[in-house]
């Protein structure tokens, strides 16, 4: 005996009398009910996502393929530790054009040659150092009403160049020269553009104003702490230099 439903659901299948009968069921196929309810939920997990990217509650994603600088510099080494007792009452900004020129004697300039026009830009301060003053140096008159003070001349500090105004302005360059720098650069011309740099500024500086300038604005800083104190009269002078 066998025995089928009208909608392919049921199947019975016997074969004889008293035999055990055997039910196949198979149930319908819902698919279609079922990929909408997993688009939606697609659906629903990324509006929540970009949700979140908008209220900045998730972190953003990076760029795998990214360029990374790695620091691995080591840590600052405090080499002096130096008590400062000074009193700088000027400072000045110089600018210089450095014009450095290497060529050969006996060989054309179009071969072997390179002039660089280099502006290094910098500041010169100039102070008075009071470490070496001792109880000589501050005389108080027996009234109580005045104060003579001797200082050591006014000194001038090491140029310091700033780089960021300092620039190559312009460079001419031999075959043989142009040939090298496709090789590799000389670290030495640009230290050596600097030091000229701060060689012509230091001269600059010996020949300005500045120190005479320095011990005006120092003895107008004692003259007026000094008269705080109570002295009626200030005597600033300075060591011949």
């Amino acid at each position: 005996m066998a025995m089928q439903s009208g909608g392919g659901d049921t199947e019975i299948m016997s074969t004889q009398p008293g035999d055990p009968h055997v039910i196949y069921v198979r149930e319908k196929a819902h698919w279609g009910r079922r990929l909408l309810v997993f688009v939606g939920v697609l659906g629903l997990i990324a509006a929540t996502f970009f949700a979140l990217m908008a209220a900045n509650l998730i972190p953003k994603l990076r760029n795998p393929f990214a360029t990374e600088t790695t620091d691995r510099s080591g840590p600052v080494l405090l080499q002096s530790i130096q008590d400062l007792s000074r009193y700088v009452g000027a400072q000045g900004n110089f600018q210089v054009l450095v014009d450095l020129q290497e060529n050969k004697r006996y060989i054309p300039d179009i071969f072997f040659n390179e002039r660089t026009l280099f502006v290094g830009a910098g500041t010169v301060d100039a102070y008075v150092d009071f470490g070496g003053i001792g109880e000589e140096s501050v005389v108080i008159s027996p009234d109580g009403k005045s104060v003579d003070i001797k200082l050591p001349a006014a000194q001038l500090e090491k140029p310091s160049l700033d780089v960021d105004k300092s620039y190559v302005f312009a460079q001419e360059r031999g075959l043989v020269n142009a040939i090298g720098d496709l090789v590799g650069t000389d670290p030495n011309k640009e230290a050596q553009l600097y030091q000229l740099a701060e060689d012509k500024i230091a001269q600059a500086a010996e020949t300005s104003e500045l120190r005479a300038r320095a011990e005006t604005n120092t003895k107008l800083m004692l003259e007026s702490l000094v008269r705080g104190l109570g002295f009626e009269r200030v005597t600033v002078t300075f060591a011949a230099t």
